[in-house]
């Protein structure tokens, strides 16, 4: 009888320890470094952030986090890869608002779900996009663009980070909503975009405001509007989309942290604290506004409802687009 109940308190004691373990795991978190995927080229802006929030986590969680860009199919391979990660705090995506608020109208056979596969952690900062053209090109306004374009049908073409992102859903509203015959060239990220449309390949974009910055200041490129609702800190001189004729015009974008969805709650508490600590670091403020982001921070679940609302934003420019990505 004594050993019947030596061997019911030994699996009740098994069973207690498997119930605790991710709690326990949770705990101990991070015991090793942590990957931070970047699913785009580096030198764009969701390297930038992210580069630059990994330098701030680093600093404040006992451990490295460490950069790997995996660029590819406008963001999907690198987020199908942290998507299909284990669940263990040790794999996370910089996202951006594109991947789930186009993505998942843009490529109907998607293998995963960007808004069921990843599970919110924080929004690091946001911005507007800046339409930039070479300055070979004959314009110095949106006007003069729009009459350019229109006296060269089908021989201009704008380029994006890759099919999906903000960057291309800008240019989209902007050939549809004027009834543009423009040409979209995607790229595995802004950087090879600028580098093409600096180069002459391509004649105009609708890039991030943080990596296309340096390439205007230089004058390697020629920035005719922005596409917030108002006229952004960095480049003041600047009218908005709105301002330059067309009203109903505009664009923005977030970047994000995302772990593999099944990340235990503690962990997500967890880093979501530690991108708190990023995003008021003097250091962190001062480099994304010098560059154009708005810092923005919060919680896993107002991430959550931002989210939901760049899903009701732009489903339905997608859908009057009629773009479509196998």
């Amino acid at each position: 009888m004594r050993l019947k109940s030596v061997a019911t308190l030994l699996a009740a004691l098994h069973c207690l320890s498997f119930l605790l373990a991710p709690e326990a795991r949770a705990q101990a978190y991070p015991n090793k470094p942590i990957r931070l995927i970047v699913p785009y080229a580096p030198g764009g802006a969701t390297d930038i952030i992210g580069r630059a929030a990994a330098a701030e986590i680093s600093k404040t969680i006992g451990q490295q986090v460490v950069i790997e860009n995996r660029p590819g199919a406008g963001g999907n391979l690198g987020a199908e890869m942290v998507a299909r990660s284990a669940p263990d705090g040790y794999t996370m995506l910089v996202s951006p608002s594109s991947l789930h608020g186009i993505t998942p109208f843009l490529y109907p056979k998607l293998s995963y779900d960007p808004n069921k596969d990843l599970t919110p952690v924080i929004v690091l900062g946001a911005f507007a996009n800046v339409l930039v053209v070479n300055p070979g090109v004959k314009a110095n306004s949106v006007s003069e663009l729009i009459a350019l374009i229109r006296s060269q049908p089908g021989k201009i073409s704008y380029a994006s980070s890759g099919s999906g992102s903000t960057i291309h859903l800008s240019g989209e509203m902007f050939k549809h909503m004027l009834n543009l015959d423009i040409e979209h060239i995607p790229y595995k990220g802004s950087a090879p975009a600028l580098t093409d449309l600096m180069g002459g390949q391509v004649q105009l974009m609708f890039d991030n405001i943080p990596s296309a910055i340096p390439h205007i200041r230089s004058g390697k490129l020629r920035a005719l509007a922005t596409t917030g609702s108002r006229r952004s800190a960095s480049l003041p001189e600047l009218p908005t989309m709105m301002e330059a004729g067309l009203p109903s015009y505009e664009s923005t974008a977030w970047f994000g942290l995302v772990f593999p969805a099944g990340t235990p709650k503690a962990i997500v508490a967890r880093m979501n604290a530690e991108g708190v600590k990023a995003t008021r670091s003097p250091e962190f403020i001062k480099r994304m506004n010098d560059l154009g982001y708005d810092i923005v921070g919060g919680t896993p679940e107002q991430m959550g409802a931002m989210i939901q609302d760049e899903v009701r934003r732009w489903g339905p420019v997608v859908k009057a687009s009629g773009a479509k990505v196998d």
